[in-house]
């Protein structure tokens, strides 16, 4: 039997989904070519970071480079998602507790973790789960429960092709083009709801996002994101195309040695939704966003990263309406002041992770590319999307344990995937 590869199967699901959510989200498309125009006036530009990047392997993958972000309603619909992502190559890997911003889910991102798969194709996917029991009215619960329990996200051809391809040891080539039509339904949208109008506006009430998730009969894709090597140029690009761009860049100040990872976003779609009472509403979920992504730091550059942000935001905490955007950035290019901006300097105090350019008679350092998220930022990109001004207030309420029960296996450490790139690379 012939198997298509973990990696064609995993780029050809990422191109086909980009497909179908520009054919949805127009302005996907108007984002794409936008970034598309920024990546290659800064490769023209700058000469030396472009060798960089194609040092590390990093160019190739450059066009093709985009995560998604989904949102499950129970511990059933993640263990299979986490099955058909593993035929894809990707593995669940960290953990993230947004319920600290006020938001009723935990999350990981599945993805790739190998330097080869990565460089391959790094397609990703945040994935998030509902908390019912961060729900506080327990009659509200139990129907948002109960809602869930009855819809089916899977196929039943979805369910026999994922199946057949653990027993078999991968995916038949014969099987890959339905294999991956049938995953593309999971995540279409569909705008006749499960739901009411009274009860969807119950649901709206006490958080958007709980809306969002037990609503509808799946998890539409509610963004995709490609990456720019210039996030800055591309917001205000955004701006003066008409995109409606976040105010504030979520994650770090700009910097001339870029960490970690950086994003902004347009505003979230009014989108026409049927209701089962026959009542034609609106649904605003799905949004464009973009990324640009920098080093992956070490525990110890992390604790400064955190603390630097801490800081920051403790100064001015940013509204989700971009009213004092320009408070908190002077804030933040203060608190981070501490933090070195220099590669050597920060491979020096052991701040994040490098290898060499072995090829290179100068030896290139090259950062290792941070592949995974940050909560803060994510929690900031949600709200500003959903807004936050009529949600319920969550308790902080981290239970990696009961997350990981649900998925059906353990994540993968971040720190220990980069410490190993690293390695593998000296």
């Amino acid at each position: 039997m012939s198997f298509i590869s973990e990696t064609d199967l995993r780029a050809n699901f990422s191109a086909a989904m980009s497909a179908m959510y520009r054919t949805e989200v127009p302005a996907y498309g108007q984002l794409i070519d936008l970034v598309a125009k920024t990546n290659a006036t800064v490769i023209h530009r700058q000469s030396d970071f472009s060798q960089r990047l194609q040092a590390g392997d990093g160019l190739a993958r450059l066009s093709a480079e985009r995560h998604g972000a989904i949102r499950l309603g129970s511990a059933e619909e993640l263990a299979m998602m986490r099955r058909l992502f593993a035929l894809m190559g990707m593995y669940p890997v960290d953990y993230y507790d947004l319920s600290v911003a006020g938001i009723p889910v935990h999350s990981t991102a599945f993805r790739p973790i190998t330097l080869q798969a990565l460089n391959e194709n790094p397609f990703r996917v945040f994935t998030s789960l509902l908390r019912l029991d961060l729900i506080s009215d327990d009659s509200l619960r139990d129907i948002a429960s109960s809602i869930i329990s009855k819809r089916q996200i899977f196929s039943t051809k979805m369910t026999d092709l994922i199946e057949k391809a653990e027993v078999s040891g991968g995916v038949p080539q014969d099987d890959a083009n339905a294999f991956i039509a049938e995953a593309l339904m999971i995540f279409k949208w569909r705008q006749t709801a499960l739901v009411s109008k009274a009860l969807y506006k119950t649901l709206h009430d006490t958080h958007r996002l709980i809306a969002d998730i037990v609503s509808f009969p799946g998890p539409h894709i509610n963004h995709l994101t490609p990456r720019t090597l210039d996030i800055d140029a591309a917001q205000t690009e955004m701006h003066e195309v008409g995109l409606n761009a976040k105010a504030v860049i979520e994650g770090p100040p700009k910097r001339a040695c870029p960490i970690l990872l950086r994003q902004t976003s347009f505003k979230a779609l009014e989108e026409t939704v049927k209701f089962q009472d026959g009542i034609t509403g609106a649904h605003t979920a799905r949004f464009g966003e973009i990324e640009q992504r920098g080093a992956a730091l070490t525990p110890k550059g992390r604790t400064l990263y955190d603390t630097c942000l801490a800081r920051a935001r403790d100064d001015c905490a940013p509204a989700a309406d971009g009213s004092n955007a320009q408070h908190y950035q002077t804030a933040l290019d203060e608190a981070f002041k501490e933090f070195p901006d220099d590669w050597h300097e920060m491979e020096a105090a052991k701040l994040a992770y490098f290898y060499r350019d072995n090829a290179s008679s100068k030896g290139t350092l090259i950062p290792v590319i941070y592949e995974d998220f940050l909560p803060v930022s994510a929690a900031g990109i949600f709200q500003s999307n959903l807004g936050d001004n009529t949600t319920q207030k969550i308790t902080a309420s981290s239970n990696q344990k009961l997350f990981e029960t649900a998925l059906g296996t353990a994540v993968a450490d971040p720190f220990a995937l980069y410490a190993a790139l690293a390695s593998e690379n000296l």
